[in-house]
């Protein structure tokens, strides 16, 4: 360990580990350490289950019930990935998608008047759907037609609409949707876990609601995708492409000291090894 980087990382989340993959691209050395036996740090899928118990100190062993410890891999941040999202087109553009398998999930569905519905994926799903009568039906595709040619850019597609001002209320009753749809459209497309967002200006909710349309359009079942083995898979498929253009990963390595000289981070110590920086003036400490 006692070499010199340009660039040192601590802690393997998400975020670290795209910084390191992208720093190692463009050619810096990299360092990155993690105090934990795993990679992932909070957004880790741990395995087998238990070393689940064993983080969250769960006395005694898992149950037989619950088969083999491997078989488990548990998220500790659990959340689905939009198609059409950032972090997707991150993964497409890094090529990291090469070190990963994702599944599309079967759909999403709503609770609804003491009832379970799946929320429509296709233009034969929401004519038979139940969750709007017939003439919504005709005024949802209508506001689903604007906010597919929104463009908070190009004034031509507001048709009135200030999207800076205008509250989402007001996008609502222009279209004409009830209660049922408003409420539909709010928690199941936009993600809203409260109704605040209705005397908001309307830019952020008309992009959530484009942003799950695109989604939905790029596989067709369903807007959400999930790495087959966690999301843990994530923070190490940026770790492998560091890998390739030869990062160094130290996994198991507390840190007990930052040394800093002059002012200056220098490097860091870890279980009386120390690694430092090519040129103080012209590295990074993460």
């Amino acid at each position: 360990m006692n070499e010199e980087y340009d660039v040192i990382v601590l802690g393997t989340g998400l975020t670290e580990c795209i910084l390191s993959g992208i720093m190692s691209v463009n050619g810096k050395k990299v360092l990155h350490m993690d105090r934990n036996p795993y990679y992932g740090g909070e957004s880790a899928s741990i395995t087998p289950l238990e070393d689940l118990y064993k983080r969250f100190n769960i006395p005694g062993a898992p149950p037989a019930s619950m088969g083999r410890g491997r078989d488990w891999n548990v998220d500790l941040i659990p959340k689905f990935l939009m198609a059409n999202g950032q972090l997707v087109k991150m993964l497409l553009f890094t090529e990291v998608t090469r070190y990963l398998d994702f599944k599309v999930t079967e759909g999403s569905f709503v609770y609804k008047g003491g009832k379970i519905y799946k929320v429509p994926s296709t233009e034969a799903e929401a004519l038979a759907s139940s969750l709007m009568g017939l003439f919504e039906k005709r005024r949802f595709r209508k506001f689903l037609v604007y906010v597919a040619n929104f463009d908070e850019n190009d004034p031509r597609t507001f048709e009135g609409v200030d999207p800076k001002k205008t509250a989402m209320r007001e996008v609502y009753k222009k279209f004409d949707l009830g209660q049922d749809v408003i409420d539909f459209t709010g928690h199941a497309l936009a993600l809203y876990r409260t109704d605040d967002y209705l005397d908001q200006p309307c830019c952020e909710t008309i992009n959530r609601i484009k942003l799950y349309s695109e989604s939905l359009a790029r596989y067709g079942k369903s807007p959400y995708l999930y790495p087959l083995y966690g999301l843990g898979e994530l923070p190490q498929g940026f770790a492998r492409l560091s890998a390739i253009y030869g990062g160094t990963y130290m996994l198991n390595k507390p840190i007990e000291e930052i040394i800093v000289q002059n002012g200056k981070v220098i490097g860091v110590k870890s279980e009386g090894e120390v690694s430092s920086f090519h040129n103080a003036e012209n590295t990074a400490f993460l």
